[in-house]
């Protein structure tokens, strides 16, 4: 059975009287069991920053050698609310506090010890950490509490250090996924009534997305746990939200023509979901196969955020290919209420994105200027970027843990909240101690504990730097080198300053691997569905200048509007894989379009009908993939805003720019040769004018042409 007869088989069983009823009883079957057996699922809780084959990581690894590997230090920062001075009864009262810490924790709390100028003071206790990312955070909740139960008069308290900032991170995330939910739901329901004019359609794409976004939430909370990876959940469900809307706005805006041509309505969503079935499939697989490049990520987040990212957009392919058509099928015509298509009707649409695309074609050289001036002015952006936030910038809310450590900085070494940890063979611990204390900016080594076998000894190294700031972070380098090159001391070096230097590094070398695969991913499916070399080419360079300029013009506005000095991490890796894996699904439906329209009125014009006839409906995905992104700024972490500005400022930039000016003028000069080594048959052509108005019939946005291609592949 060839493929357009198996197609036509399955539009028909998907959209007839009776397979629709049966296609709705088998997804809803399918529902049901997987929201049954998968109900009580969560995400991973993991939160490994480094490459788990890193230096840190392994010092993390061998602290479950010692007896206290898994007590964390918690410092608690008192000062007075006036600036003054710490009285001898502030002090005394922060002693006193210290039994009712020690009932707490379980561990010894050390005395009240005051800062050089008497402003501040330090109480250092110890947690023994157990459990998930919650119970952690319950037990710096409890050590809080305690502390709000002994209040001192005149004097904050504020408790941080590493675990406090894990509550913090905890504290601020909960209800945060629900809220991103409301308004994801919130933009993507203005933007589909605005694109479909009716109080009533908009209804069913969103519901179908919305069950489609809770089952791929379940199943990759599942999968996460079961392969033991960690993902950020926010992501998966913005991307499951921006394409599931995708493809329900490409299958509904072709079933809302095949309406205006079709007395049936089921003939007419037959015929639409054999016309897009293939080109929904095949930008579901362009972003799939870019998402699962991220396997060959060492940072744990962005190899779980692939394969994550990856099996919900394959979940959003299923409900958009076969939930959703049976729906629409079952709802008929009047879904479309009040501007019902009806055979017959005719209306001139794509006039204005007509317009735009013979202009661009008349003078193409002044439009690719223009259009690269603005990417390359987006670009400077990139000038004075830094790369790297500190724990106290991650946060977008205010939290204690970020106080407090402001306070710390502010009057002791800004090292003394995240102390370096070494862990070293005990027969050369003198060796280290020695080592360490000899190199600039460490000002206190302390021997802390041997390991359960006692070959091992565990050391702390204070740094006068604050954490993750350069100097720190070259610290860190330069013991590593002095401690690396004592003999048989096999010393590594951890902590929260170490493991954020591998996470750099990582990162690095992450960002330097993964964006050429996602790239060479790219290229190879424009190389399979252009049948073409030049095109490709062009296509790839111009999509990786608007990568890169959305990226700068982002970095520049956190700069100025929100003052975030620097990218997160993992920042520009992410935005640059959606952008262009997100960014190419328009260029396919736009190109092959182009080169479908090219056999019979040339490539000049092709393109022209192209951009009128698409234009519509890809800017609406495209606006609609900008706003479920920009949702991502509702969450407390930077880092996910900072993506979702960059990617949401990218779509636009690809939507209006890329797609509309610089692609239709880059065709326009190069003519046929941009099919070059293959051809269009029947190009070169005397082609009809394509400045006629080219009425056709149609409803609500796009035009419907007798030329117009079946789909976007064939």
């Amino acid at each position: 059975m060839s493929e357009k007869r198996v197609r036509a088989t399955l539009a028909e069983r998907l959209t007839s009287r009776r397979g629709a009823w049966v296609s709705i009883a088998l997804a809803l079957l399918a529902i049901v069991a997987v929201f049954g057996m998968l109900s009580g699922a969560k995400a991973p809780s993991g939160n490994d920053a480094a490459p788990l084959a890193s230096e840190s990581a392994s010092v993390t690894q061998l602290l479950t050698q010692f007896d206290d590997g898994a007590k964390q230090s918690v410092l608690l920062v008192a000062s007075r609310d006036d600036d003054a001075a710490l009285t001898a009864a502030d002090l005394a009262a922060l002693n006193d506090l210290t039994p009712a810490l020690d009932a707490e924790s379980g561990q010894t709390a050390s005395p009240a010890f005051a800062s050089e100028d008497g402003r501040a003071a330090v109480i250092q206790t110890q947690l023994a950490l157990e459990g998930d990312n919650g119970a952690k955070a319950e037990q710096v909740k409890a050590l809080r509490g305690v502390v709000a139960e002994h209040p001192i008069d005149g004097v904050t308290v504020q408790v941080t250090g590493g675990p406090a900032f894990g509550a913090d991170i905890t504290g601020a995330f909960a209800g945060a996924d629900f809220t991103l939910l409301l308004v994801t739901i919130g933009i993507v329901a203005v933007l589909l009534i605005l694109t479909y004019r009716s109080p009533i359609l908009w209804i069913v794409p969103l519901a179908v997305v919305a069950i489609a976004d809770r089952a791929a939430g379940l199943i990759t909370s599942a999968v996460g746990t079961g392969l033991e990876l960690q993902f950020d959940t926010g992501i998966v469900s913005v991307l499951v939200f921006g394409a599931g809307t995708n493809y329900a706005l490409l299958l509904i805006s072709r079933y809302r023509e095949e309406l205006v041509l079709n007395e049936s309505h089921r003939t007419a969503l037959a015929k639409a979901w054999r016309k897009t079935a293939p080109a929904i499939l095949a930008s579901n697989i362009t972003v799939v196969l870019s998402l699962a490049t991220l396997v060959f990520a060492v940072i744990p987040d962005t190899r779980g955020l692939g394969v994550s990212s990856a099996l919900g957009l394959l979940i959003a392919l299923a409900f958009g290919l076969f939930v959703l058509p049976p729906v629409l099928a079952v709802c008929g015509r009047g879904i479309f209420w009040p501007f019902v298509p009806k055979p017959g009707q005719t209306r001139v649409q794509g006039r204005a994105w007509r317009a735009i695309a013979s202009r661009v074609v008349r003078r193409p050289v002044v439009a690719v200027v223009a259009g690269l001036a603005v990417l390359a002015i987006m670009a400077t952006g990139l000038l004075g970027t830094s790369i790297g936030l500190s724990q106290t910038e991650k946060f977008r809310v205010a939290s204690e843990s970020a106080a407090g450590l402001e306070v710390l900085g502010e009057h002791f070494p800004a090292g003394e909240a995240q102390p370096m940890i070494v862990i070293a063979n005990t027969s050369a611990v003198d060796e280290v101690v020695s080592a360490a204390e000899g190199i600039d900016g460490v000002i206190r080594v302390t021997v802390v504990s041997e390991s359960q076998d006692a070959s091992l000894t565990r050391i702390l190294v204070t740094g006068e730097p604050a954490p993750s700031t350069p100097e720190s972070l070259e610290l860190v380098g330069e013991l590593r080198t002095v401690l690396h090159d004592i003999p048989n001391a096999d010393a590594l070096v951890g902590g929260a300053v170490a493991t954020d230097v591998d996470a750099r590094d990582g990162n690095l070398r992450d960002l330097l691997l993964i964006a050429p695969l996602v790239l060479l991913v790219s290229f190879i499916v424009l190389l399979i569905l252009l049948r073409s070399l030049v095109a490709p080419v062009l296509l790839m360079l111009v999509n990786l200048v608007s990568a890169v300029a959305a990226i700068g013009a982002g970095s520049w506005l956190s700069r100025v509007l929100f003052g975030q000095d620097a990218l997160d991490l993992q920042v520009p890796l992410l935005s640059f894989l959606f952008l262009v894996a997100l960014g190419i699904d328009y260029t396919i439906f736009l190109v092959h379009r182009a080169r479908a329209e090219a056999e019979t009125f040339g490539t000049k014009q092709g393109m022209v009908r192209a951009i009128a006839g698409t234009g519509g409906v890809i800017t609406s995905a495209g606006i609609v993939l900008a706003g479920v992104f920009a949702a991502l700024g509702v969450l407390p972490l930077v880092t996910l805003g900072q993506i979702g500005l960059i990617v949401g400022l990218g779509v636009l930039v690809d939507t209006f720019v890329v797609r509309t000016i610089i692609v239709p003028a880059i065709f326009s000069l190069l003519g046929d040769r941009i099919w070059w080594p293959g051809r269009v048959p029947g190009s070169g052509v005397d082609a009809p004018s394509d400045d006629s108005s080219d009425a056709a019939p149609s409803l609500g946005g796009e035009s419907v042409h007798d030329e117009q291609p079946e789909a976007i592949l064939r």
